[in-house]
């Protein structure tokens, strides 16, 4: 596996995920009681968009980027703890610094919470490491994803998020996120998951969805931001272009179905490529579906 997330930081997947990952990062911090940061895929935490790689795909300039006026109305309030971890790793390393996931998560966690962040690739684990800095409360493991969501749950805290956030470089992710999701949870039933994947076919990343409710969980919250193939999109290895980007959430807070119903319609169409972008909010649990 070849794959470095350097050259994707800031694109707009990034921007639609990590918005949504700092709602539910918010909505734990509510509670006193300490919880559980859980990063499976994790990177190597912080990204210099003015960096070679980040410099060459150029994606942030469809990202970020066009972040930097407002979101209309109640929108913008709801991206207020994703823009003040932005802010706050722009004054620390400069207007290029891009946070990924560890360290939006490591921004918005307290003092008696706890993150453990798994890395596979040893030369992006030493990064993280030092991304991470000498903070307490992190610790990173060079570790394949998988075996760590099985590994550490459930956590002593009792309370927390596992983000499960793969590259999508190997056939049949999907399916193996699925059945990683549906054991996880039997696990740790009580745990919050966000599992993210790109969209290149709606149908087949609809099917990961569809196969953890399948598997008898109850509570799953479906999102997506589709904002259409880049102008100059050429698949790579034969395959389709990334159209958009998805989330499952298992176990999600009460109030997220509505943030997202105002939010990441925002989103999709500031983000959108060559058409009017749009989202769906849709929860899988029940009898009935609703969609905007």
């Amino acid at each position: 596996m070849n794959y470095r997330h350097a050259f994707h930081a800031g694109n707009f997947a990034d921007v639609a995920k990590h918005a949504m990952l700092a709602r539910l990062l918010l909505y734990l911090a509510r509670k006193d009681a300490p919880f559980l940061y859980l990063d499976t895929h994790a990177g190597i935490g912080r990204y210099d968009l003015s960096g070679d790689e980040a410099r060459r795909a150029g994606e942030w300039r469809e990202g970020v980027a066009r972040m930097e006026t407002p979101l209309p109305g109640e929108a913008e309030a709801l991206l207020a703890p994703w823009r003040a971890a932005l802010a706050q790793e722009r004054a620390r390393f400069g207007p290029h610094a891009y946070p990924g996931s560890p360290a939006l998560a490591q921004a918005m966690t307290r003092a008696g919470d706890r993150l453990l962040l798994c890395e596979k690739h040893s030369e992006d684990a030493r990064a993280l490491r030092q991304a991470m800095g000498r903070d307490r409360r992190v610790k990173t493991l060079d570790i394949d994803g998988w075996t760590g969501l099985n590994a550490f749950l459930p956590p002593k805290e009792k309370r927390g998020l596992a983000l499960i956030d793969p590259p999508f470089e190997e056939k049949g992710e999907i399916a193996r996120m699925a059945d990683a999701l549906i054991a996880a949870h039997r696990k740790w039933p009580g745990g919050v998951y966000a599992a993210w994947a790109p969209i290149k076919d709606e149908r087949e990343t609809r099917a990961l969805g569809a196969r953890i409710v399948a598997a008898g969980v109850t509570r799953v919250l479906w999102t997506e931001v589709v904002v259409g193939p880049a102008p100059d999109a050429a698949p790579r290895g034969g395959g389709p272009p990334m159209i958009g980007t998805a989330m499952a959430i298992l176990n999600p807070p009460y109030t997220l179905e509505g943030e997202a119903r105002i939010l990441l319609p925002a989103l999709a169409a500031r983000l959108a490529r060559g058409g009017p972008g749009r989202a769906l909010v849709e929860t899988l649990a029940g009898e009935a579906a609703a969609t905007s």
